[in-house]
């Protein structure tokens, strides 16, 4: 099933999408940033410079540590990072609803991929090496 995605890009260069988002749920339910950027695939060097950037986009804090204790401490969303997360996926949900129809007509008309490919056949202008003169 086709899939709509959302990045917002903002006047001041920044953006936000899938893969913020995505960090910021996976650390609410790992209670760790290593274990959210392992979950989603990346270094705990990019999942950090990620949340840094988060942080000075919305101009504030968006993990915050918890204490030691049985579990040994972690980290959580603040406020302001589950508010970014509720915001972001329902503006996928709202925008999803809205765009339905033309979605539909796209995935309509779109190329299918064929059985036992794992990629759709790219067409022949793509195939063609560039001339060179």
């Amino acid at each position: 099933m086709t899939k709509l995605t959302i990045r917002l890009d903002f006047d001041s260069g920044s953006s936000i999408g899938p893969g913020k988002v995505r960090l910021l749920e996976a650390i609410e339910a790992t209670g760790s940033i290593r274990r959210a950027a392992e979950e989603v695939g990346m270094s705990f060097r990019q999942a950090w410079l990620l949340l840094k950037a988060v942080e000075e986009m919305f101009d504030g804090p968006v993990v915050g540590s918890l204490r030691g204790g049985a579990k040994g401490g972690g980290s959580a969303l603040t406020d302001l990072g589950r508010l970014i997360v509720a915001s972001y996926r329902q503006l996928e949900r709202t925008a999803a609803v809205a765009a339905r129809g033309e979605v539909d007509a796209l995935e309509a008309r779109a190329r299918r991929v064929p059985a036992g490919r794992s990629k759709p056949v790219r067409s022949r202008m793509a195939r063609k090496s560039p001339r060179t003169t």
